[in-house]
């Protein structure tokens, strides 16, 4: 082989098996908050800890995976790194997610990275309550949500529907993810907690303004 002639290096697909290629974040926003760099495994090591805003870099699927991780497996427990099952086990993590996105493969026919960034757009919280002290009186006002929460917050209620869901069931981890996600990426409220959640919220905001 002559030194012109190029090296083609192999495609680096998730898993080794679903390409990155033609995944794009559609919502404008979010562009700049959602990593979709290449990665075989979505195991970064923490490089990106213990700097500011270096979450931003971290794959997206690993998001999800380290989210799962932390996740409560009660559903009564309201803050979610409480009684977690899975704390630390991100190898249990990766293979749930990557179980879930075998089942949305099988079922969408679809590639399921973009299934689950569809979802994540769905499932944004585009404005929220904070509460405001004015006088010694306090009261709720309508902010709106910054694009790296929209994520953190969609991600979360993605991977609470699913603990919810597999919560004193048949059913999976991995199935009650791949469930949510595919709700999530339809936009089926029934089905979908984070897309109830992120109505609520929405409601609550409007009332608020």
């Amino acid at each position: 082989m002559s030194e012109a002639e190029e090296v083609k290096l192999p495609e680096i697909k998730l898993f080794g098996k679903w390409s990155y290629e033609g995944v794009e974040v559609k919502n404008i926003a979010l562009k700049g908050v959602i990593s979709l760099k290449p990665v075989y495994l979505p195991h970064t090591g923490g490089r990106h800890e213990h700097k500011r805003f270096g979450k931003l870099k971290i794959p997206i699927v690993e998001r999800l995976v380290n989210r799962l991780m932390g996740q409560a497996i009660n559903a009564g427990v309201k803050k979610d790194h409480v009684n977690s099952k899975n704390c630390g086990k991100k190898l249990k993590a990766m293979r749930t997610v990557k179980y879930a996105f075998e089942i949305i493969e099988l079922r969408t026919g679809r590639n399921p990275i973009q299934v689950f960034i569809d979802a994540i757009e769905n499932a944004i919280i585009r404005e929220e309550v904070t509460r405001i002290m004015y006088g010694g009186v306090s009261y709720f006002h309508a902010v709106d949500t910054s694009p790296s929460r929209m994520v953190d917050l969609a991600i979360r209620h993605i991977a609470q529907g699913a603990a919810q869901k597999a919560f004193r069931s048949p059913r999976s981890l991995a199935e009650a993810l791949a469930d949510e996600i595919i709700a999530a990426a339809e936009y089926d409220r029934n089905r979908s907690h984070a897309i109830r959640r992120k109505e609520e919220i929405e409601r609550i905001a409007l009332s608020s303004r």
